[in-house]
């Protein structure tokens, strides 16, 4: 299996709801973050404000009984870079010898805001290979592990919350980059390597724990 085979689909154009381009046009022009989240109606969000208080719990790539999962539980965290760095590492990692694609899309459903207004599940889909792909990395015993590194708020992120502190209230979804490290490897001792970023947006409301909006397809710096 070629090294650079991580999705089984193309990416995709600009479409209903294009939340790509409105994300994009609200983030780098006045405040708000949420134009993008604006697909059912209203605007809603931008960023966080100072230290967010919380208890961090480290997403475990196994059950506690001994026994794998597909996908690491979600950490129940306040702080949405804690939380981006936990949702990159498992959007990064996979095992197609040992679990089903069915198995690895139900565990990054679990990652994913229980508010369908907001949740994008189709750019969180676009990370998983498809399922022919999928067939064809299981019968190439093709895994992947991830290492994260720096997490932060973008730039245009922290300017438009500036802006419009309030803006934050509607849905307190984040826009947070994660840059990091992805490993592949399949059967004859094939591996290989490559430094990756991506750009998560995630929901993390005072009275619950952060869960994943949707994944940018470009990177914001």
């Amino acid at each position: 299996m070629p090294r650079g085979a991580r999705t089984g689909r193309p990416p995709r154009s600009c479409g209903v709801p294009c939340w790509v381009a409105s994300f994009l046009a609200v983030l780098l022009a006045v405040a708000g973050l949420l134009a993008y989240l604006t697909r059912a109606e209203g605007p809603a969000s931008t960023q966080h404000s100072s230290t967010p208080t919380s208890t961090p719990q480290a997403a475990s790539p196994e059950a506690t009984e001994g026994e794998r999962e597909a996908v690491a539980s979600p950490p129940r965290t306040s702080d949405p870079i804690v939380f981006a760095k936990a949702a990159t590492k498992v959007l990064w990692t996979y095992d197609s010898r040992s679990f089903s694609r069915a198995e690895h899309v139900a565990g990054l459903r679990r990652w994913m805001t229980g508010e369908k207004k907001y949740a994008d599940w189709e750019s969180v889909s676009d990370q998983i290979p498809n399922p022919v792909l999928w067939s064809r990395m299981h019968d190439n015993r093709q895994h992947a592990s991830a290492t994260v590194g720096e997490g932060h708020f973008p730039q245009a992120f922290k300017t438009a919350l500036a802006q419009d502190p309030g803006a934050i209230t509607e849905a307190y979804v984040y826009a947070v980059t994660v840059t990091g490290n992805q490993s592949i490897a399949w059967k004859g001792a094939g591996s290989g390597a490559e430094s990756r970023s991506t750009t998560l947006a995630v929901q993390c409301r005072p009275d619950k724990a952060c869960a994943l909006v949707g994944v940018l397809p470009s990177v914001a710096p």
